[in-house]
């Protein structure tokens, strides 16, 4: 009787020598605003690009042998992918300009946030506040500026979501497989992976450090599924948003203090610390922390500390805000008042909001900063109605909680239409003159017929594909066709 072995072999494509930086631009993100190097890809089966998600890197572990071999024959393919090769690296090699304003070249902006949305092949976000990041660190790249990102990399980042027969969401999870990710891990010097350590109760917590490329910029990562650690610490970065209050106060201790000493592994000392949203602000404590260790007394560390923290709030009611219990925070950061030569009491004070026992992270985050802001002009002055407890001797509208208006990646989002209507009227430069009020006078010299042709093929467009939705929602649920003929005269093109 012989015993049998199931054994799993796993058949990459070899990539030729003449298409090798295809991997290249499938590891930086860059892709992510480049219609033209995702086409590329798509080229070489349309199928399996759509199968994948529209993600360079798993397609290239997917795609067919001899589609590569063909392609190094095919002299289209060959001269997009040097014309796309040539637009890549005059992007990288371009000199800083001077959009840095007061930054120097020994500054750097270290910009810190729970989740980071660049493109669905790395799917760490959920909405609003990972596609705001994304955008940062995407016009950070394009502006040369001197810029670092840190967040946490998850195993389920987000879900997708369907609508069933009665109306209901139905949430499907998807877990990663890190080597379909943009993301490679971060090296010593000698091989070996960069980690880093954070206390946590009764334990410590290991954990491994990733980077993902966006043009000049970089995330690093951090990720607790190692063998290091228990099951249950190995599940902290393993969802986006997930778990109880226990998760959520380990995941925001690992953003935040682990983040800082992730910089402080990889020798970068930050004059800028960005923290986007309050999940981040345990960053103040560990920098206070290690001022404290350096001679300083706390007052003065928090200051020290405070006058180069900026802090942006995006949650526009008092619910959004993270706060923890007492009791929670000091079985967490007992330790943290001797290492910080503080009472318990002043400790607390740090996230104390007049109206509530527990301890608040927007309170923690505009206690130690200096400059504040909301995402928009009526979102500033909600912020500062809501924080107004932190000021109680002054009105709302004097308090420090000021606004800068959210944009959008223009390359990511501007519809290729567009662009190429803006190519033809104003030149290619209008890419590098976002904000040059002249230089956009010239787009009243677009023709009003081309320019209503344009916005109206869109809208088509769209309609397309609201109706091919509704489409696919009705077949799934097994709808028949009379209600599916009256779902769609609602969205005639």
């Amino acid at each position: 009787m012989f015993s049998r072995t199931a054994f799993t072999i796993t058949v990459n494509p070899k990539i030729p020598p003449r298409l090798k930086r295809l991997e290249e631009l499938a590891n930086n993100l860059w892709y992510s605003w480049d219609r033209a190097t995702r086409t590329l890809f798509s080229r070489l089966d349309p199928n399996l690009w759509e199968a994948v998600g529209h993600n360079p890197k798993a397609f290239l572990k997917r795609v067919d042998e001899s589609a590569l071999l063909k392609a190094t024959e095919d002299r289209v393919f060959l001269a997009t992918y040097n014309s796309i090769l040539s637009t890549y690296d005059s992007y990288h090699d371009a000199s800083s300009q001077d959009y840095a304003g007061h930054l120097g070249p020994q500054d750097q902006v270290a910009y810190f946030c729970f989740e980071f949305g660049f493109h669905e092949s790395l799917p760490i976000y959920s909405g609003g506040l990972g596609i705001l990041a994304g955008d940062h660190c995407k016009a950070a790249s394009d502006l040369h500026l001197p810029f670092v990102a840190i967040g946490l990399l998850y195993r389920q980042g987000y879900f997708s979501q369907t609508i069933d027969s009665l109306g209901n969401q139905q949430v499907t999870y998807t877990i990663s497989d890190f080597d379909d990710l943009p993301v490679t891990p971060v090296l010593h010097e000698d091989g070996s992976s960069v980690q880093i350590e954070v206390a946590l109760p009764q334990r410590t917590l290991v954990a491994k450090v990733w980077q993902a490329k966006i043009g000049h910029v970089t995330l690093y990562l951090l990720d607790t599924d190692l063998p290091e650690n228990s099951p249950q610490d190995r599940y902290i970065t393993h969802n986006l948003y997930g778990g109880d209050r226990t998760m959520r106060i380990e995941q925001e201790i690992i953003l935040g203090i682990g983040g800082v000493r992730v910089l402080q592994a990889l020798g970068i000392k930050p004059t800028v610390w960005h923290i986007n949203e309050g999940h981040a602000a345990f960053m103040i404590l560990e920098r206070i922390h290690n001022l404290v260790e350096q001679g300083l007394d706390f007052a003065t560390a928090l200051e020290t500390v405070a006058v180069n923290t900026v802090f942006t709030t995006h949650t526009a009611v008092p619910a959004g805000h993270d706060h923890f219990s007492t009791e929670m925070m000091q079985t967490y950061f007992s330790s943290f008042y001797q290492k910080l030569n503080i009472t318990r009491e002043e400790f607390l004070s740090l996230g104390h909001v007049s109206d509530s026992p527990d301890f608040n992270m927007t309170a923690l985050a505009i206690h130690g900063s200096r400059t504040h802001n909301g995402v928009s002009k009526i979102h500033g002055d909600v912020s500062a109605n809501i924080c107004r407890d932190l000021w109680p001797q002054i009105e709302p509208e004097e308090n420090p909680i000021s606004y800068i208006t959210n944009g959008v990646h223009v390359p990511t989002f501007l519809a290729q239409e567009w662009s190429d209507l803006f190519d033809r009227y104003l030149g290619h430069e209008w890419r590098n003159k976002m904000c040059d009020l002249d230089y956009w006078s010239g787009i009243n010299a677009i023709p009003d017929h081309l320019f209503w042709s344009v916005r109206q093929s869109l809208k088509s467009q769209m309609f397309h594909g609201i109706r091919s939705r509704i489409t696919d929602q009705n077949t799934r649920n097994h709808g028949s066709e009379a209600h599916l003929d009256r779902l769609l005269k609602f969205v005639d093109p």
